[in-house]
């Protein structure tokens, strides 16, 4: 019982200050996406190659979370973007008071689009609201097809899937058949884009997609005043 009020305890502080991130990025007009998933999806390559493709279209920067090294927000610094890293020292997620921080720590916090990359898990970080617009999942096929099932919480949480490492598939066993039957039960509305961020297949849709994204919260924000 104790570890149950706990929980509670600790997920509701993250609510009110995730709020409070929410009203700031809404009030700048911002579209913050929080993308998760395993390690060694290829999430951070793939995020690269978002990058590559939006450069000259919007201002974006790049919140990046990880256990211990900077090894991926020094990947991130190369494309010319800014990043701020927060490392968790083994905590497996980020939470709405690290955002809150690494944020005020942007140098230029007015632009058009703010990726959250957490720390690769699927577990924890569904669980923990950051104040984001949407939640979006990279898993790659070499991870196989049973991922929806076995981590339902953080699919059903997704706005949007990214299935990473396409030009891996006739090398794994995956079943896009058998992904999308058992990703339909768990979150039929989100669209599912298959990409390679090693390849760039796919990411024309994907970044067609998103652009829609940015646009319409640009859109609510003019309503808005």
């Amino acid at each position: 019982m104790v570890q149950v009020r706990m929980e509670a305890n600790i997920l509701g502080a993250n609510e009110l200050l995730a709020r409070k991130n929410r009203a700031v990025f809404a009030g700048r007009g911002m579209l913050v996406v929080n993308l998760m998933s395993s390690p060694g999806s290829g999430k951070t390559t793939l995020l690269e190659k978002t990058i590559d493709h939006l450069q000259g279209q919007i201002t974006l920067g790049v919140i990046e979370g990880d256990l211990y090294t900077d090894q991926d927000a020094r990947r991130i610094e190369e494309k010319g973007v800014q990043v701020v890293q927060i490392n968790t020292e083994g905590a497996c997620h980020l939470d709405a008071g690290m955002i809150s921080k690494a944020y005020e720590n942007l140098s230029d916090r007015e632009m058009d689009l703010l990726f959250i990359e957490n720390v690769g898990n699927l577990v924890c970080p569904a669980e923990f609201d950051l104040g984001e617009d949407f939640k979006a999942v990279v898993m790659s096929v070499a991870e196989g097809n049973d991922k929806p099932l076995k981590y339902p919480l953080i699919f059903r949480e997704a706005k949007v899937i990214l299935l990473n490492k396409m030009d891996l598939l006739p090398y794994t066993d995956f079943s896009l058949e058998r992904f999308g039957h058992d990703l339909e039960q768990i979150n039929p509305t989100a669209p599912v884009f298959k990409v390679s961020g090693r390849t760039g297949e796919g990411m024309a849709e994907w970044i067609e997609w998103l652009l829609g994204e940015v646009k319409g919260k640009r859109a609510e924000n003019i309503k808005a005043f």
